[in-house]
């Protein structure tokens, strides 16, 4: 008997938390800008979570940690699904968005597929994407 008060108190106690991140998470709103991951040269290094943000027509790249990196002038020329490799650290639904600069260094940034629309409308591609 002693086994199921005690249950119970478990569950009623574990739904509070739950209810309670549920609304904190309401009360947060909608998250301004794109999430994906970014690695900076294209195809080294390690992929880093972030944000894509389209201020007044300039978009930027803000990983979590470490400073932003401005999109200005860059110009998306691929896109595509990731490799195994990839996909055990990004996720495999992702596509994958190869970006030039004038100055011949390029940056990935995989967003989710749905994103994907959004991320090319925010950043100017080439001739061929």
């Amino acid at each position: 008997m002693i086994e199921f008060v005690v249950a119970a108190a478990a569950v009623a106690g574990i739904g509070w938390l739950v209810r309670r991140k549920h609304r904190e998470r309401q009360a947060a709103g909608v998250v301004p800008g794109l999430p994906g991951m970014a690695r900076l040269p294209a195809g080294e290094g390690r992929w880093r979570m972030g944000r894509l943000y389209v201020d007044g027509g300039a978009a930027r790249w803000e990983p979590q940690r470490g400073s932003a990196v401005e999109l200005t002038g860059a110009r998306a020329i691929a896109v595509r699904a990731p490799s195994v490799k990839e996909g055990m650290t990004i996720n495999p639904g992702s596509r994958i968005v190869t970006c030039a600069y004038p100055g011949g260094a390029d940056i990935e940034i995989a967003v989710m597929a749905l994103d994907l629309r959004e991320f090319l409308d925010a950043v100017p591609r080439a001739e061929q994407v």
